[in-house]
């Protein structure tokens, strides 16, 4: 064996997960499964790897550059997905005969992106998806719009802000000023105008798109926030395919409000461009009010000619995506994670060393009775095994020695209270149940 140790280290842009963050993160998941299933999303998985004729192309010039793209050993050109939305659609077009539509999916998955990173944005991370394939209904996107917002309730967060916008309204806006060869690079750029402000947006429109100073100003004095459907409708007049995007939204606003989504969680903002190329219609974004500069952590829209490139039937799609890892990053920062380290609740105390058994017996119990229950390993001193207890985070420790056995009782330690209680073996359940409460 070499004596030459192997530094350990992460990749750039890669990072483990300590047992706190990924308790947090497997709740997060699991929520979003419940929330998913119960507007009837079935779960189905894709190939981390795929051709990479299948993912380039889709998103964008910039998505193909940071596609992590090789050769397998069969000197095949593979790449690993990006997104789970393009591998949707491939997979939907090869299975749409069985999967009858619309179909409705929802797919908890590892992407991988070669961008450069930046707080709460990894080159390794997960996505949780859902999407409707198979049908122009606005009651899809309207769908989608509520999904997102229960998600987020069902998650803990009530300050947060929906973010709408619809693409025809951006290409109808391009298309009146004779911009629509430039359609691409100008979304690309006012995609940005969060991150980087309108002055950098009209340099870039300028100097990399092609754009003249009055026309990229002109671009920007619609597509802002601020915007209201008034003002798009005066902008667009001269545009059919904006005016249908103005009333789609319109439409998505007033339905959502009936369905009884508080306004103040919706917001139109036409600035928000969604950088892949393939959103047709309806964007969302969504920002949490505390902390906005984390960027959105629930986005998607409306795609209808994806899965054109895979076949002729047409399959129109339209979905989001929670983010999340940057959704970690942002609570996180809001302090929101919580520090335990272990899903069990309750430690067993091995106090003493003859009862092992006992002890393993009890734990089975309470494991039967739905509770969490981890047994310390090694019969050391009591005061060692509660201080373990308290760095995991869990909040009840059992005790129990010769003289607990002898009267069919426990000791039962609430390590967040400081309290202490002995507790006869045949109420343990129950007191546990209102313990843990």
């Amino acid at each position: 064996m070499s004596d030459k140790l192997i530094q350990p280290r992460v990749l750039k842009g890669f990072r483990d997960y300590l047992p706190s963050t990924m308790l947090v993160r497997e709740r997060l998941m699991d929520t979003a499964r419940r929330v998913f299933r119960s507007y009837g999303f079935s779960p189905i998985d894709t190939p981390a790897l795929e051709y990479a004729e299948v993912l380039t192309g889709k998103g964008g010039e910039e998505s193909d550059k940071q596609l992590f793209r090789f050769q397998d050993q069969g000197g095949r050109d593979v790449a690993m997905r990006f997104d789970l939305t393009v591998p949707l659609a491939r997979f939907a077009a090869l299975h749409a005969s069985q999967l009858g539509l619309p179909f409705k999916r929802y797919h908890l998955g590892t992407v991988w992106r070669g961008e450069n990173t930046q707080k709460g944005r990894y080159r390794e991370f997960m996505q949780c998806d859902f999407d409707t394939i198979g049908t122009l209904s606005p009651g899809a996107d309207l769908e989608t719009l509520l999904v997102i917002h229960d998600l987020l309730v069902a998650l803990g967060f009530e300050r947060f802000t929906i973010r709408v916008n619809n693409r025809m309204v951006l290409n109808g806006l391009l298309a009146a000023q004779g911009l629509s060869d430039k359609t691409v690079g100008v979304l690309r750029s006012i995609d940005k105008l969060a991150k980087i402000g309108v002055e950098k947006v009209i340099e870039e429109l300028v100097e990399r798109v092609g754009l003249t100073t009055p026309q990229a100003e002109k671009v920007l004095s619609i597509a802002r926030p601020e915007a209201t459907l008034d003002d798009l409708d005066a902008a667009l007049v001269d545009s059919e395919l904006g005016r249908t995007g103005v009333e789609r939204l319109r439409t998505l606003f007033d339905t959502a409000t009936a369905a009884g989504i508080p306004r103040e969680r919706l917001a139109l903002d036409v600035s928000i461009a969604r950088g892949l190329d393939y959103y047709t219609g309806t964007i969302f974004e969504t920002f949490l009010n505390d902390l906005p500069g984390i960027g959105s952590i629930c986005s998607g829209g409306r795609y209808d000619n994806l899965a054109d490139l895979f076949t002729k039937e047409k399959l129109p799609g339209v979905g989001a995506s929670l983010g999340l890892d940057r959704l970690l990053a942002a609570m996180e920062e809001l302090n929101l994670l919580g520090d335990a380290s272990t899903p069990a609740q309750i430690l067993i105390a091995y106090f003493d060393a003859n009862r092992l058994g006992d002890y393993h017996a009890l734990a089975r119990t309470l494991r039967e009775a739905g509770f969490g229950v981890e047994v310390y390993p090694e019969a050391v001193k009591l005061g060692k095994q509660l201080q373990y207890a308290d760095r995991k985070g869990h909040r009840i420790a059992l005790i129990a020695g010769s003289q607990e056995f002898e009267q069919a009782a426990w000791q039962v330690k609430n390590l967040k209270l400081k309290t202490a209680e002995v507790v006869p073996a045949a109420n343990l359940a129950a007191y546990l149940a209102t313990s843990l409460q």
